[in-house]
């Protein structure tokens, strides 16, 4: 079972925001190039997105549907992956301070991931797991970051004034 965490230096409304965005999905799902809903009002349990993967010229689509819910803490999905088989991703937000920390759970559920999931199988998701933390924190500190006020530089002739002892 792969488990990784990540502080995402946002609100946790921000994250949530984000994760509950459909249109946002291929944004923060590494290896996912577009996705759509087309089922349900997404996150609601029972919603799904249809996603495509682009291997060269092989495109690939697959589906992802919310199995659990709970609005702003946590959201659990079951993953298909065409051969590979399908996967359970439970996605759980923390207040942390003014910070959301993230905590992403992984694991196989049927097919061929399930049957090979060994070491190297659960390397590959976690440093899977470390891009898509390391993408919703992005997405995420950059729109937090917009709503800050720009700090201002002081004006040249009032820096140098200082450093002369001036004023």
């Amino acid at each position: 079972m792969a488990v990784r965490h990540r502080l995402i230096k946002a609100a946790p409304e921000v994250v949530w925001d984000v994760l509950s965005d459909p249109d946002r999905y291929a944004d923060w799902v590494v290896g996912t190039s577009s996705s759509r809903p087309v089922r349900g009002a997404w996150p609601r349990t029972g919603a799904a997105i249809r996603y495509q993967v682009h291997l060269g010229p092989a495109r690939l689509s697959n589906e992802t549907i919310v199995r659990f819910c709970d609005p702003g803490a946590r959201l659990e999905l079951e993953a298909h992956a065409g051969i590979l088989g399908t996967a359970r991703i439970a996605i759980e937000l923390r207040p942390w301070g003014e910070y959301c920390l993230v905590i992403v759970d992984e694991h196989p559920l049927q097919g061929a991931g399930g049957k090979w999931h060994n070491f190297a199988f659960e390397a590959l998701i976690h440093l899977r797991h470390r891009a898509m933390l390391g993408r919703l924190a992005r997405l995420c500190e950059d729109r937090t970051g917009d709503e800050r006020p720009t700090p201002r530089p002081a004006p040249v002739n009032a820096v140098a004034a200082e450093t002369e002892g001036g004023t």
